[in-house]
């Protein structure tokens, strides 16, 4: 169901924030066929937003530039609903009592991107409702139900710059990773995930090289700039479309240029939010067709408390 306010008119709002992948190294595969994986990650702060109300009786709407195309599928597979009902559930089951509740949805990320639009809606259903049901869940049991949500979910529950290992579920939080004036572009091309995967020539490659080092924002470049994305020349050759708009941001100015997750989404990383916000603007002229956003990411903890 679509329209019925914006997030901003709850008693609760969330921001779902897209999730980055700086770096994806594919280091092997499991006997159950997920692969493993090393991910440097970042979350943007452009993203969805969500909002929360107690109501008579359970509501889902939705708004936003992309939300015709989720609106299609909001049932079964909608990952919202889905966390909603498994957050109720863990609550009824330790004893809690739950009210209905209305749920809107401002969509303003691409479906099926790269960017974690899905993952980090339902990340940000547990930690809305845990706040309006006043949930006293402890934090183990409510990212234990992230896990059941898909392998990104727990990534996405604590949306600061981290390391994932395994298929998603090893997180290790980088207190003093620094903020980056980015762009994402997406030619609005589906790219199916299994296919990327199926595409990858070797399955075996080397983890991520990562040492800690102080809040440099070039040296983490440098280091960023050294690692990759295994998953790109495969997603490449499905959807030729990504290495234009790779081109687009390279002209645009941008210093280091990458496809995240299993795209199509690519971004690049700018000097300033000025130089990215006009490269967003000049690239959106030249294909008003495609996503372009200008934003910044969300820096360490260390360095959003200093």
């Amino acid at each position: 169901m679509t329209g019925s306010g914006t997030a901003g008119d709850f008693d609760v709002r969330e921001d779902a924030r897209a999730k980055i992948n700086l770096a994806l190294h594919v280091t092997g595969r499991r006997s159950d066929g997920y692969h493993l994986l090393d991910m440097l990650v970042t979350f943007a702060g452009h993203g969805d937003r969500l909002g929360f109300s107690s109501a008579s009786e359970d509501r889902f709407t939705l708004d936003g530039r992309f939300a015709d195309q989720l609106s299609q599928d909001a049932g079964g597979d909608n990952l919202v609903l889905k966390a909603r009902d498994l957050l109720r559930q863990a609550i009824i089951e330790t004893g809690g009592e739950v009210r209905p509740v209305h749920i809107h949805l401002e969509k303003n990320l691409p479906i099926a991107s790269g960017i974690g639009g899905g993952s980090a809606d339902a990340a940000a259903t547990l930690r809305g409702l845990s706040h309006l049901w006043n949930t006293e869940l402890p934090d183990d049991a409510l990212s234990a139900l992230a896990v059941r949500l898909g392998a990104d979910v727990p990534m996405c529950l604590v949306s600061r710059p981290l390391v994932a290992r395994g298929i998603g579920e090893e997180v290790e939080l980088l207190a003093d990773f620094p903020s980056f004036a980015m762009v994402l572009a997406n030619p609005l091309v589906g790219v199916s995930t299994p296919s990327v995967f199926r595409g990858l020539v070797k399955r075996d490659n080397p983890p991520l090289a990562i040492h800690p080092r102080p809040h440099d924002i070039r040296q983490w470049t440098e280091t960023i700039r050294s690692l990759r994305n295994d998953l790109e020349p495969p997603a490449r050759l499905i959807a030729g479309e990504i290495a234009i708009v790779s081109t687009m941001l390279a002209e645009a100015g941008a210093g280091l240029v990458r496809m995240s997750g299993s795209g199509a989404t690519c971004f690049g990383l700018f000097e300033t939010p000025q130089s990215a916000a006009r490269a967003a603007d000049l690239m959106r002229k030249e294909r008003p067709d495609w996503y372009f956003e200008a934003t910044e990411t969300t820096p360490g903890e260390a360095s959003w408390q200093a």
